[in-house]
């Protein structure tokens, strides 16, 4: 067993653009040897499978978008008591280093850190700093960026340090994967997802964009998409025709990304670390109720690189997407040098970069 001197806390949300990163870091310090508690909110009971070998911890914590007036008058008193409680747990477990990855459960954690003068970092995974990264960034000695901030930097920039997004291994194991251009006439294949938030959208917008194409293509594409599970039957009557594989959920997504000649999708930090890792064009609609917009500026990297386009949903109609949709896949060369182009960006030693840090910080405890 490894000392409890070498003890790092990860202080993550719940969904899986915090959680995935947390885990990816989490097993590499394991991997070293590093022993690893991880605070969150009540629902950390469910994370034991996704952090085998750490120690769960749960703090109180208030959301941030329950704007009823009920929330706004409890959240205080919420982050208050989480603050106290993770301050009493960072001194049990004699933490050395906290790492937040941002979602409004790790705010109490990554307070605490800083009253009890506990070395921490935290990783925003988006080109807009999310809210409670916002309210601890000047107050961590270190903050690990997936892109270059575009908006709500800390006040000093020399904390700043660009790692990129750690990755899945399934993910890793994928990048740049060799690009098959559309030929001709073979299969055309389109991944479509649109994450939980914005499954919706795409379920209405893109088939009916293919109901829009002409015939000699639409018996060409094989499609696969992530939808919601009570769009599932409306969306596969709507593809009528067409080959079109569907489901709520794929457990192998980097695979059937690897496959893909085009992609559309959301551009959450997660998908857009995957689309640079593995290399693969994507016509990119960011989810317009997100927080802050922080969607646009991460698919905005990947248009200016010309490695895919972003279009907002306010602007995005079936005739739109089907031709763009279209275009792309009449233009398979401009489609692998947008793949190459996607892959030009990755940042694949995220992973390596932040339990370099981590260690460092808790080195210097």
């Amino acid at each position: 067993m490894t000392s409890p001197a070498n003890l790092i806390v990860l202080s993550a949300g719940g969904t899986g653009g915090h959680l995935f990163p947390a885990q990816a870091l989490a097993a590499e310090l394991v991997r070293r040897g590093v022993r690893i508690v991880v605070m969150t909110d009540r629902r950390g009971t469910n994370y034991a499978t996704a952090f085998p070998g750490a120690a769960i911890e749960t703090v109180p914590s208030a959301a941030f978008s329950d704007r009823s007036a009920l929330g706004l008058m409890t959240a205080p008193f919420e982050i208050a008591a989480g603050v106290v409680s993770a301050w009493a747990k960072l001194r049990r477990v004699k933490a050395k280093a906290v790492i937040g990855f941002g979602g409004y459960p790790s705010l109490p954690v990554m307070i605490a850190a800083w009253l009890g003068r506990v070395p921490s970092a935290i990783l925003e995974q988006n080109a807009v700093t999310g809210r409670a990264n916002r309210a601890v960034m000047n107050k961590v000695r270190v903050m690990a960026a997936a892109f270059p901030i575009a908006r709500f930097a800390p006040k000093d920039p020399s904390k700043v340090v660009l790692t990129g997004n750690p990755l899945r291994p399934e993910v890793v194991a994928l990048a740049g994967a060799a690009y098959e251009k559309p030929s001709d006439t073979g299969a055309l294949h389109l991944l479509v997802f649109g994450g939980s938030q914005g499954a919706r959208a795409m379920s209405e917008l893109v088939p009916a964009a293919v109901a829009l194409l002409p015939d000699a293509m639409k018996a060409r594409l094989d499609i696969v998409q992530q939808c919601r599970p009570e769009d599932l039957d409306s969306v596969r009557a709507a593809y009528a025709g067409v080959k079109a594989e569907l489901a709520s959920f794929f457990h192998d997504m980097p695979a059937r990304l690897a496959k893909a000649q085009l992609v559309i999708a959301r551009s959450g930090a997660g998908t857009v670390s995957e689309l640079m890792a593995i290399g693969r064009p994507a016509i990119l609609v960011p989810l317009p109720h997100a927080l802050d917009d922080n969607q646009t500026p991460n698919a905005q990297i990947l248009e200016r690189a010309q490695a895919g386009w972003c279009v907002a949903q306010s602007t995005l109609t079936p005739e739109r997407l089907a031709g763009m949709i279209k275009l792309a896949f009449s233009d398979g060369d401009d489609l692998a040098r947008r793949a190459d182009n996607a892959h030009a960006l990755a940042r694949l030693d995220a992973v390596s970069k932040l339990a370099d840090i981590a260690e460092e910080l808790a080195g210097a405890a």
